[in-house]
């Protein structure tokens, strides 16, 4: 089903490709393109190839997630301020059935009482935040495990 390697989707929402510049009292100084060799670096210890990719637009995070379907063994996905309002992520996630982990570099339940809701939670097999950069590394152990789509 994933051909030779299993692989997982990393998917960002908008404005994490300012990360590094963008409030970095909030979210550190690690930018996306960091992130992004974290996480290839550490799915591969594992045995798992990745696609990583980032967009602003709602429309194309639905998107990337129906193109996941038959492709990738899970999604790890950081929908930035969509994780607060989007239906449309929700219904994609459970559309395709695909394992799904829910990521945040600051800890949501600390901050702004809007962001304690989350639409993409209630289809999310769990949710890593808190943790900066470290929380997507944890969000590929967690979908590695579940998933047993370790190579």
């Amino acid at each position: 089903m994933w051909g030779k390697m299993p692989s997982i989707l990393i998917l960002n929402g908008p404005n994490l490709n300012l990360l590094g510049t963008r409030q970095p009292d909030v979210y550190g100084a690690v930018t996306l393109v960091d992130i992004e060799k974290m996480c290839r670096s550490h799915a591969k210890a594992l045995g798992l190839g990745v696609d990583f990719e980032q967009t602003n637009s709602e429309g194309s995070l639905v998107d990337l997630i129906h193109q996941a379907k038959g492709k990738h063994a899970g999604i790890a996905l950081n929908a930035g301020a969509y994780t607060h309002t989007s239906v449309a992520l929700m219904d994609a996630i459970s559309s395709v059935e695909i394992p799904t982990v829910e990521v945040h570099l600051s800890n949501i339940h600390a901050r702004e009482a809007f962001r304690k809701t989350s639409y993409i939670s209630a289809v999310a097999i769990g949710q890593i935040c808190g943790f900066g950069a470290q929380s997507y590394t944890l969000a590929i152990d967690a979908l590695a495990r579940h998933t047993g789509a370790q190579g």
